[in-house]
């Protein structure tokens, strides 16, 4: 269009000699190309923002799974869960094999990728509201039981930057009783919030959203989630889905758990058919809120990351039947060994994060905070939290094969657990602090000073311990674990007055 103005304005002479036109007619049509060109320009430029804004500030999905083990997916080994809708993501994105949540446990791990904090700089490091173990051989810290205000979550650093921020689903952050009633989601900087509703488990007993009584809570989360998509198409926002799913109590629509019923082997690692189905349920609501981004048009303006808060429960207290199995990693959730921390993490980023590939970096649940900030370009503001444990993952979704300047990662757990307490001929899996420093664990427990080191480049299955024949790198990894507990002002448990070995629950004796 403006070659062509600038054609008119001059005129073809003899020998094909160019000369201008009259200055009238120069003067004529400047100020039409003017007049037509100032909107097309204006357009022109708004279109640019609008795409820029859209590139520089990507709509953030995160999926949080409750309790879904590390080969809780087809996509990480699960030999009879079917979760077409994540491992799609897998292919179209980067998998994490070495990723860990921040705690073996819920509230600590949330709390983490809430603020980029280790739960041990938060003193909170126990699910709300606890255990009480009066009688055990270590009194636990007086811990936070909620996340405190003076922290500044992922929602209240978006939403300063003009995103919109959604929490769907689990909270599991807010105080008990009368302590801080302002502890929901929107009182820590979401936009909004739609919780649980009432409900026996997780089937409804009162019609909410447009479904039923008796219809699955995983299926009216996913359906509100992909509303907000509906709703927010237009502007950078923020969803973070909190499954509840598959978390106790275990339960699942009847359809699917005959369908698993069927297909069960005895010689599988997962073979329990109800908690396949919650599984298939999860994956299924992943499904809904993936086709609302597609029908909406915004899938390359969408980074999804979908991870576990911790990992899956093998056992219970005093019934060792299982609920899953972490196979081949070591015991479940609430314990110090890989079953208990090592998750899923699956990130899709359309022209950032390349197809179908794996990343062997190991990374925590603290490394989400600085990852998203640094996704929605709100990264060194002033007002973030000054202390912040986590590393942008960023560099790794672009170049899986690329590493962190990091030297190790750390968990600190001053708890008993009746998730991780001990099988028959395991050792007793009390409070303890654990550090992994490339390929090598060491795990610190307080009640005997017990320590254990594991290769987990060769031993993923934590079945030999190496202490005692490398004293030298226990010594050091002890030291590093130390230096950080004093870094972050862990607690740590203490000798208790009351301690009654026949009183004490079993794993607290």
């Amino acid at each position: 269009m403006i070659q062509f103005v600038s054609n008119l304005m001059l005129s073809r002479g003899v020998n094909g000699v160019t000369r201008s036109l009259p200055r009238e007619i120069r003067c004529f049509v400047a100020g039409m190309a003017y007049c037509c060109l100032s909107p097309l320009c204006a357009l022109i430029l708004f279109s640019a923002s609008v795409m820029a804004d859209s590139i520089d500030r990507p709509n953030i999905i995160l999926f949080l799974a409750d309790d879904l083990g590390w080969n809780g997916l087809g996509s990480f080994g699960s030999d009879l869960y079917e979760t077409p809708n994540i491992d799609a993501l897998a292919a179209a994105g980067v998998k994490f094999t070495d990723a860990y949540s921040a705690c073996t446990v819920c509230s600590p791990s949330r709390a983490a990728i809430m603020t980029g904090k280790y739960p041990a700089r938060l003193h909170l490091t126990d699910f709300i509201a606890g255990q009480n173990q009066p009688f055990a051989k270590l009194s636990i810290p007086e811990w936070t039981k909620g996340l405190q205000h003076s922290e500044v979550t992922i929602a209240e650093a978006l939403t300063a930057e003009g995103y919109k921020t959604a929490h769907i689903g689990k909270w599991h952050l807010d105080f008990k009783g009368d302590q801080a009633p302002d502890g929901q989601p929107v009182d820590h900087g979401f936009d909004m919030q739609i919780m649980k509703p009432a409900s026996k488990g997780y089937f409804m007993t009162a019609p909410a959203g447009g479904f039923n009584k008796g219809d699955f809570t995983t299926d009216y989360f996913a359906s509100e989630a992909a509303g907000v998509v509906d709703r927010w198409k237009d502007d950078p926002f923020f969803l973070y889905f909190a499954f509840d799913v598959p978390h106790t109590p275990i339960q699942a629509k009847q359809e699917l758990v005959d369908k698993y019923a069927a297909k069960v082997r005895p010689d599988a690692i997962h073979r329990n058919p109800v908690y396949a189905a919650m599984v298939q349920s999860l994956d299924e609501a992943v499904g809904t809120v993936l086709q609302a981004v597609q029908r909406n048009g915004i899938e390359k303006r969408t980074v999804v990351i979908f991870t576990s808060d911790n990992g899956g429960l093998s056992h219970r207290f005093r019934e060792p039947t299982g609920f899953t199995s972490n196979d081949p990693l070591r015991r479940g959730k609430g314990g110090a060994y890989e079953g208990g921390t090592r998750v899923p993490m699956i990130v899709r980023w359309p022209g950032v994060a390349p197809q179908a590939s794996v990343c062997r970096e190991p990374v925590t649940g603290t490394d989400l905070y600085p990852t998203i900030l640094e996704i929605a370009n709100v990264v060194g503001d002033a007002n973030h939290n000054a202390e912040v444990d986590g590393m942008s993952l960023v560099p790794l979704f672009r170049s899986p094969e690329s590493s962190l300047d990091r030297e190790a990662i750390y968990w600190h757990y001053p708890h008993y657990h009746a998730g991780g307490f001990s099988l028959p001929g395991e050792p007793n899996n009390g409070p303890y602090s654990a550090i992994r420093s490339g390929q090598w664990k060491l795990i610190e427990y307080f009640e005997d000073e017990r320590v254990e080191l594991y290769d987990l480049d060769n031993d993923v299955r934590e079945s030999k311990d190496l202490a005692a024949e490398s004293p030298v790198r226990v010594a050091r990894l002890q030291e590093k674990l130390e230096q950080w507990r004093r870094s972050v002002g862990a607690q740590l448990p203490t000798a208790n007055a009351d301690y009654d070995p026949v009183k004490a629950e079993p794993g607290a004796r």
